[in-house]
């Protein structure tokens, strides 16, 4: 009998750890969001604070790169140029995050389709140079197509351009954060910065917790979750933070192959809207959850966006 329990154990344990939770960590807005600062190298500064952070905690990140942000009043700025090419050489995975950021829902699919690929000119060549494939693909403001026609259109194009679309799981306002977190930058007010930051990494809590729960209405399981955050001052300040937050929730770090990998991320989508949605509650939708499934999001705190508005 006691044989039997301790196998029962030991099944138990192996099954645990096999299910064990993962998440991906994702960046947008490469090579940084950094509100106008003139302070001189700011996107190295943040590249190297976020790099080190992956390092320190083997995150496989990747970054999805707006090339005009490379442009400084039409020129090529290789110092900008440079913090993908930090990237890189850190073994961190680059896809296409659009040259100049639209909104799909504003502008019609041929612009748009120009833009991708307007997108790749100089990431491409620098993957290349490094042995990868550029082939991941994040729509800017999550909006994939109002209607069945658009997100046809667009999923079409892309498959037909080799680009594997990155779902965002868990969406989040880091930049109304990160806004407030400048401003209070701005002001010197570094005691105001440590609260923002603070509130920033129980409000992520948060947001996990919720998107897990959301998971397990949809899926009946904890998938692998997709996080997506903006390459800013905030984050590169309290990442560190965030990573040991989803570690001490029982996560553990994995590459944008890997999750797109879960067979959750296979679900087809039927659903359509304007907004730019969590992936999980588009496969809620899609599978006729019901609009119920989107109910008691965690909203950003009032001050944090009285503080983004100063």
């Amino acid at each position: 009998m006691k044989g039997l329990v301790l196998l029962l154990f030991i099944f138990h344990c192996l099954t645990t750890f096999s299910q064990g939770k993962k998440i991906c960590i994702t960046v947008d807005d490469l090579p940084a969001v950094t509100y106008g600062s003139r302070i001189s190298g700011i996107d190295i500064e943040i590249a190297s604070k976020l790099i080190h952070t992956f390092n320190e905690f083997k995150i496989p990140a990747c970054g999805y790169v707006v090339e005009g942000k490379l442009y400084h009043k039409g020129q090529l700025d290789s110092a900008k140029v440079g913090v993908l090419e930090m990237w890189l050489e850190n073994g961190y995975d680059l896809g296409n995050h659009t040259f100049s950021h639209f909104d799909y829902n504003k502008v019609d699919d041929s612009l748009y389709f120009k833009d991708i690929l307007k997108g790749q000119r100089i990431t491409q060549p620098l993957m290349q140079k490094y042995g990868k494939v550029l082939k991941f693909f994040r729509h800017p403001y999550l909006h994939t197509g109002m209607d069945s026609v658009k997100s046809k259109s667009l999923q079409d194009f892309l498959s037909q351009n080799n680009y594997i679309q990155a779902p965002v799981t868990i969406d989040n306002d880091d930049y109304l954060f990160a806004k407030a977190y400048h401003n209070a930058f701005k002001k010197n007010n570094n005691l105001l910065m440590e609260g923002i930051g603070k509130e920033y990494v129980k409000y992520m809590e948060l947001k996990l917790r919720y998107f897990e729960q959301k998971s397990e209405e949809v899926f009946n399981r904890k998938i692998t979750q997709t996080l997506l955050i903006h390459a800013n001052q905030l984050n590169a300040d309290y990442l560190d933070e965030l990573a040991k937050m989803y570690e001490k929730n029982g996560y553990t770090f994995i590459s944008q192959e890997e999750a797109v990998n879960d067979s959750a991320y296979e679900t087809p989508i039927n659903s359509y809207s304007k907004r730019g949605l969590s992936w999980i509650f588009r496969w809620g939708l899609s599978i006729g959850k019901g609009k119920s499934i989107m109910n008691h999001d965690i909203e950003t705190p009032q001050n944090i966006i009285e503080l983004a508005k100063k």
